[in-house]
């Protein structure tokens, strides 16, 4: 079924950009694994010539993913209709700052991912000599005074790690290329997927996924994605996919274009799970706060909803604030069965995690105190469990977390 075009996400995530395999009819993908292919003559091929390069399973994966977040480019324009697939999230936005010249600027989203922000400042700077400026984009003031006229890409994470602040797409963008008008604008949008939301739409350039999570879906897999819907921008990046060479491989393409096919049903969950123990937890004596797009208290809850696609929700990442301090915090950690204290989310199993410590520890201790992620703050990855048992098992959470804090009150602490 190549043309899905007009066909809704549930049915683009079993059929967008794939066909039968020509020679046995196959309805999946065969995992195509050789390195080289046959030429009939000097330069004369099928299309394929060594896999770095040409892979018909990536190529599927990269298709889907692409047509997936709106991409129309034709296949006839681009193999892979501007989906390109890399061996993880963080090569992926490697590849898409290859897209720059050294020395050039930047302007990032001050709460974005611990390893982005690592990449960023403890590795491109250095090596490419890019400019760095970290702003809150909730803020349209504050994006105004920082992009330049020679500005080169605005990375927009939204909803940001861990915070999960909403950044108006759309909105940065015209604010970019009024100021900056050949300016990248570029949008990681792994804790959405592109059944909650779809950057293209509002303005991006490029979209960037982590694939690890939401997109494969089941903790098997390292991946990352760009999509661009721009021909121009396609062959630049197809360029550098080749040149740089740090593609993703057959055999996890396979694997996450397998996982893909259940991503509406997994994101209908995830989104339905998490609504309920988020207003739940908004309810708890033992929270301080809570945050998630989808509670009408979360300061960009309009944003979030205008940008939201038809039939998408607020996803399954949490955050909240227990009450109390560290010893709380790493009480309740330690209590919960059914979510595993472990780093990475968007499985189909929950996680749990401390950011502070675990996935964000690489950020610089002052820059994590003014984005506000303190010891008590607890980021959930809701999966697809009973609702019923996920809340039982936080409540077990909780329960552990009183008994810590009487405890320290009982020693003096």
């Amino acid at each position: 079924m190549d043309d899905t075009s007009k066909a809704g996400i549930g049915t683009k995530v079993i059929h967008a950009g794939q066909r039968p395999e020509p020679i046995t009819g196959a309805v999946m993908p065969p995992i195509v694994t050789s390195s080289t292919y046959a030429q009939r003559s000097p330069g004369e091929h099928t299309g394929f010539e060594y896999t770095r390069s040409h892979n018909p399973t990536r190529y599927a994966l990269e298709r889907m993913v692409a047509k997936l977040e709106g991409s129309d480019l034709p296949e006839e324009l681009d193999a892979s209709c501007g989906g390109f697939a890399f061996s993880s999230g963080l090569a992926a936005i490697g590849c898409a700052l290859e897209l720059l010249d050294a020395g050039s600027h930047v302007v990032s989203m001050d709460d974005v991912y611990g390893g982005t922000n690592r990449q960023f400042q403890r590795v491109r700077k250095r090596t490419q000599g890019l400019e760095f400026d970290f702003v809150d984009m909730t803020d349209m003031s504050k994006v105004e005074r920082a992009v330049r006229p020679e500005t080169g890409m605005v990375w927009i994470e939204t909803p940001t790690n861990p915070t999960l602040k909403v950044v108006d797409i759309a909105a940065v963008r015209e604010v970019v290329k009024s100021k900056a008008p050949n300016c990248l604008v570029c949008v990681d949008g792994t804790f959405t997927s592109p059944v909650n939301q779809r950057p293209l739409e509002h303005g991006a350039d490029i979209v960037m996924h982590s694939v690890t999570k939401y997109l494969n879906g089941h903790s098997d897999v390292v991946g990352g994605v760009l999509v661009t819907g721009d021909p121009e921008l396609a062959e630049r990046v197809r360029f550098l996919q080749n040149a740089v060479g740090s593609v993703m491989s057959p055999f996890d393409s396979y694997m996450t274009l397998r996982g893909i096919k259940t991503l509406a049903v997994r994101i209908r969950q995830h989104n339905a799970s998490a609504q309920e123990i988020a207003e739940r937890l908004e309810k708890h004596e033992m929270v301080e706060r809570v945050v998630y797009p989808g509670l009408s208290s979360h300061p960009q809850h309009a944003v979030h909803r205008k940008q939201t696609a038809e039939g998408g929700g607020g996803g399954g990442m949490i955050t909240f604030f227990i009450k109390g301090g560290l010893a709380e915090a790493r009480a309740f950690l330690e209590a919960v069965r059914v979510f595993t204290l472990a780093e990475s989310l968007g499985g189909v199993e929950s996680l749990i995690e401390h950011p502070a410590i675990m996935t964000h520890a690489s950020v610089p201790a002052e820059m994590r105190e003014e984005l506000g992620i303190s010891d008590t703050l607890i980021r959930l990855s809701v999966g697809v469990e009973e609702t019923a048992d996920l809340m039982a098992d936080l409540d077990r959470g909780f329960e552990a977390a009183k008994g810590a804090g009487t405890s320290a009150v009982a020693a003096g602490v």
